[in-house]
């Protein structure tokens, strides 16, 4: 009989695909660890080691994670607690207890900005008049002569009864 249950592994669902692993992420004492090597190199512009701490950068935001143990240059035996570093990181994080999923939502890296009000004061290019030539209009045809035979059968008159 074993002393400590063994932990539970889940599944992670990054932008709603299942993210390919060799080593699973697991969840223990309530948290999901997931091993650094696939998620964060997905996720992160670039990571490094220092020491035992584990520096992750994403758009200007850096984030400290400290590491049990030193780790080698591979991050390949490395697990960090998903969800403070994803989230610090930018990235939406949902736990699904009855399929034991985590899903991650990663936002682009494209920034969005709304466009600005019109200021007259900026200068502008001057409207240009854009050559369209006139549409020519299609000829009516005029039948001339004798007129054509109707090609539907006439229906002859009942026959009396």
């Amino acid at each position: 009989m074993a002393l400590f249950p063994p932990p539970a592994p889940v599944a992670v669902i990054v932008d709603g695909r299942p993210l390919a692993a060799y080593q699973r992420a697991y969840l223990m004492e309530g948290r999901v660890f997931v091993p650094v090597a696939p998620l964060l190199m997905r996720l992160a512009d670039r990571f490094w080691i220092d020491g035992t701490t584990l520096i992750v950068e994403r758009q200007g935001c850096r984030v400290r994670v400290l590491l049990a143990s030193r780790v080698s240059s591979e991050f390949g035996d490395a697990y960090v607690p998903a969800g403070p570093v994803l989230r610090s990181l930018g990235a939406s994080v949902r736990y699904d207890p009855h399929g034991r999923r985590l899903i991650v939502t990663i936002p682009s890296h494209d920034a969005l900005a709304s466009p600005t009000p019109f200021n007259p004061a900026v200068p502008s290019a001057a409207p240009a008049a854009v050559f369209t030539p006139p549409v020519p209009s299609t000829p009516r045809p005029i039948w001339t002569g004798s007129p054509l035979p109707r090609r539907t059968a006439l229906p002859f008159p009942p026959p009396h009864r």
